[in-house]
């Protein structure tokens, strides 16, 4: 249709519906073509007791990807008709076992034997005229989406279309504020600022970039939104630390942590780095996570300045 052409791939699903639709229109007629009074929504539950014998509600639900409540109006539609007995009288509506009748059963030759094996035979031959096999198309994208979800690739995209809009820029005078109170907002939304962090906060020229290390700000269409800071050790172990890390709660999602986190990593190898070390805390699962992609690995037995912190990690930036 023109109108989908226009609309693009927005409206999959509405062209699906569409199509479905039409699919289930055409099956409506196709059972009045063989003389029998069925409704299309009903084969799911009458092929598998045509197919398996009696079988609960919570059985069939399984089995055929629909709710249980979904299967239960289904069952006392048919029974209604006289295709199924039941017992939906039973408090507990999953051990309902239900099983068709002799009615049921007399019509199942019709569609099973006699109608499915004409039906078959039409969608082969629309197969055979068509450029795709839409049958195992469906089987292809129903195993995708179990894979990862539509919304999930959406998402997905969505994050890569807004990280373009970020910039990691060099630590300038200007950006002071915005390394304090980003990282001021995320340490107390979970913690207690401590006396290390207002050392840093309040004078990053002389506890960090005096001393070596250096810090990164992340700029989402200009306005800096992330911070994370690369500080010089006196370790014999190690050369620097990652820290200071912090985001705004309205730029998350838009993959400023890893932005910041690879050019943090990136200037360590520049400077000659061998390791670098982190601190953090369990609670910060996203901060775990995204410490993980980056490579880095938990180490257990270092004395902290920090009382949040009950996590350590490293990641060996050379063999």
């Amino acid at each position: 249709m023109v109108f989908f052409n226009r609309t693009g791939k927005m409206a999959l699903g509405s062209r699906l519906r569409l199509l479905t639709s039409k699919v289930t229109e055409d099956a409506a007629k196709i059972y009045k073509l063989y003389n029998v009074d069925f409704s299309p929504k009903w084969f799911p539950v009458f092929f598998i007791l045509s197919e398996d014998g009696e079988k609960t509600i919570s059985e069939i639900a399984e089995q055929i990807g629909h709710s249980q409540p979904s299967v239960t109006k289904i069952v006392k539609e048919m029974a209604a008709a006289g295709l199924i007995e039941n017992n939906l009288e039973s408090t507990d509506k999953r051990r309902n076992v239900v099983g068709l009748t002799e009615k049921g059963v007399k019509i199942s030759h019709q569609i099973i034997k006699v109608q499915c094996a004409d039906i078959d035979l039409a969608i082969d031959g629309m197969i055979s005229e068509a450029n795709h096999n839409l049958w195992e198309a469906l089987a292809e994208w129903e195993f995708l989406l179990e894979q990862k979800s539509l919304l999930k690739r959406v998402q997905e995209q969505k994050k890569i279309r807004e990280s373009k809009d970020v910039k990691i820029v060099p630590y300038k005078a200007k950006y002071q504020s915005a390394f304090r109170s980003l990282n001021e907002e995320w340490i107390s939304n979970y913690f207690e600022m401590e006396e290390a962090d207002y050392k840093a906060l309040d004078n990053p020229e002389e506890y960090i970039l005096n001393k070596g290390g250096k810090i990164f700000v992340a700029l989402y269409k200009d306005e800096p939104l992330g911070v994370c800071a690369l500080i010089k050790m006196n370790d014999p172990e190690y050369d620097y630390e990652m820290a200071k890390m912090a985001v705004s709660p309205k730029a998350q999602g838009k993959s400023l942590g890893s932005l910041l986190g690879n050019a943090v990593i990136d200037s360590a190898k520049e400077l000659g780095a061998s390791k670098l070390y982190l601190e953090s805390n369990t609670i910060l699962k996203p901060a775990i996570n995204l410490y993980h992609k980056l490579g880095f690995e938990k180490i257990t037995g270092r004395q902290t300045p920090y009382q949040r912190c009950n996590i350590q990690m490293e990641l060996k930036l050379k063999d």
